[in-house]
């Protein structure tokens, strides 16, 4: 039991420490400057007849001159033909060019040669932006000096548990993201909210280095960044700024989503966050060890109990904050998911260790 008492009181003390670093980021209001950036909004795609219409919908409501951005998707071969509808912002549609085992990293790649911008923002077919999305980054930009920057995203959610239980592992994510950034360990971001300039990329050699991994195309580039030039990457913490997507239909879907995310933390970068993927690891077995225990008749209840409120209580304070500035909405289900969570996240660690997974109709091993 000291070992699991161990492992608990190092993840509690490490999320203490990003809860920390997550109020140290303080929240962003644009000053309504005039609009001065030009932007290329890139959208990679394989699929999404039925998404694209309302991600569309909502670019063509934005805060923003239509002069100042445009709209390149690149369909990654698609089953079915998009047409686009009339709109008013430029918007074209070009082939994804294959050149790695990452359909996504190929896809900004190619997307890349055809923007006519500095400004690229990358999101995805199934998300809808916020009115202001564009005129807030605008302003952020002609005040810092910055070449990336990191946005929220968060889950528009039914009521059932399976899209609460999503919102709050996102929203967990989220906040790790967020606090990272605010102890100048920042290691994590997400594809569906991540700008940066193609002066940059070009400076990084792209995705050079780890093309062969699937996913990652948000993570790695992140991460070079940081590591080649610190200073000139930020989180911008700011309601304008979050984007919605949507939450997998079954948990079939939710648990090869995951394991695709998990399979990219063995090639990060960042020692932090190889460290923090650890660490979240072992404190999710050591509950699921201390079940085991409690139901062998090894410990009695109070141990049991320890571990589970100790992690309970670092965890709610994490999502809590995060939770506030993603949706201002209460917390649905939170004890039932902190109870299955580690059983959840284990299991998917476990299986990206080894396993294949589908994504977007096709077979990917590690």
């Amino acid at each position: 039991m000291v070992i699991l008492y161990a492992i608990i009181l190092i993840y509690c003390l490490v999320i203490a420490w990003l809860s920390y670093g997550f109020t140290k980021i303080k929240k962003y209001q644009s000053t309504e400057l005039s609009p001065k950036t030009r932007f290329t909004i890139v959208v990679p795609f394989r699929n999404e007849t039925e998404n694209l219409p309302t991600l569309l919908n909502s670019i063509s409501r934005l805060n923003y001159p239509i002069e100042l951005f445009e709209v390149i998707l690149v369909d990654d071969d698609s089953e079915e033909a998009f047409c686009i509808l009339s709109q008013k912002f430029s918007i074209r549609i070009i082939e994804n060019i294959r050149v790695s085992n990452s359909p996504k990293k190929d896809a900004i790649t190619t997307a890349m040669q055809h923007a006519s911008t500095e400004w690229i923002i990358t999101t995805d077919a199934d998300c809808i932006v916020p009115k202001n999305w564009l005129q807030t980054l605008d302003n952020y930009i002609q005040l810092h000096d910055v070449s990336m920057i990191a946005g929220a995203v968060t889950y528009e959610c039914n009521n059932s548990f399976l899209d609460h239980f999503q919102q709050l592992d996102l929203t967990s994510l989220q906040g790790a993201t967020i606090g990272s950034f605010g102890i100048n360990k920042g290691f994590m971001c997400n594809g569906a909210n991540f700008a940066y300039t193609k002066s940059l990329f070009e400076k990084l050699n792209g995705f050079d280095g780890n093309n062969k991994i699937a996913s990652g195309d948000d993570v790695f580039l992140l991460q070079k960044a940081i590591a080649a030039f610190p200073e000139q990457v930020h989180y911008l913490k700011s309601e304008a700024n979050i984007i919605i997507t949507k939450p997998t239909p079954d948990w079939e879907s939710l648990f090869y989503q995951r394991v695709r995310w998990a399979a990219k933390t063995g090639s990060y970068q960042s020692t932090f966050g190889k460290l923090l993927g650890i660490i979240v690891f072992l404190a999710n077995l050591s509950v699921i060890i201390t079940w085991i225990l409690f139901l062998a008749l090894q410990i009695n209840y109070i141990h049991l109990l320890s571990i589970l409120i100790l992690k309970f209580i670092l965890d709610w304070i994490l999502l809590y904050q995060t939770n506030s500035f993603l949706t201002g909405k209460q917390m649905r289900f939170f004890i039932l998911s902190n109870l299955w969570y580690p059983f959840f996240s284990t299991s998917v660690a476990l299986y990206s260790l080894l396993g294949s997974y589908e994504w977007k109709g096709r077979q990917f091993s590690k």
